[in-house]
């Protein structure tokens, strides 16, 4: 089956579709920051934070759907002088992973703003294959809001 997959802003999705999937286990499970309950509330929050990204610094996290049906959430968010990419797919859409991050990764090699990009992974992620396909190198572990993290780093200018 084909997958064509968009990239849309974060207020174009229904608030219960965003609940749904972060309040799923199985993406809590490799998601240490993710500590509260998802609610109206919590994702009026959320988005209303991804969009201050997209105003201050003219890009951020997107909407991900592949055939028109959201599938998840991620992109870029400005770390410092560093861009961090994200992505957090629903678990029936987890193999979409590699596609919807090659077209990612193709936008950050399109932008000037971009040198390079980095990951924040969590330990518990074992299969980093994707990731050294990419080309990305990994640089060191580090503590982000109290959680370790695998950080990488693929350069893009």
């Amino acid at each position: 089956m084909k997958h064509e997959i968009i990239f849309a802003r974060l207020p174009e999705i229904e608030p219960n579709e965003i609940i749904a999937h972060m309040s799923d286990p199985r993406v809590a499970e490799h998601m240490p920051l993710l500590t509260s309950e998802w609610d109206v509330a919590a994702v009026t929050k959320f988005v209303e934070t991804k969009e201050d990204c997209w105003r201050r610094d003219g890009l951020g996290h997107w909407a991900i759907l592949s055939n028109s049906k959201y599938v998840g959430w991620g992109g870029f968010q400005r770390e410092g002088d560093e861009w961090d990419y994200g992505l957090v797919l629903k678990p029936e859409s987890f193999g979409l992973g590699t596609r919807i991050s090659r077209k990612a990764i193709e936008f950050a090699f399109a932008d000037d703003r971009i040198p390079f990009v980095t990951f924040l992974l969590p330990p518990s992620r074992k299969n980093l294959g994707a990731l050294t396909r990419l080309g990305a190198t990994f640089v060191d572990k580090i503590e982000y809001d109290g959680a370790t993290f695998l950080k990488y780093r693929l350069e893009t200018g």
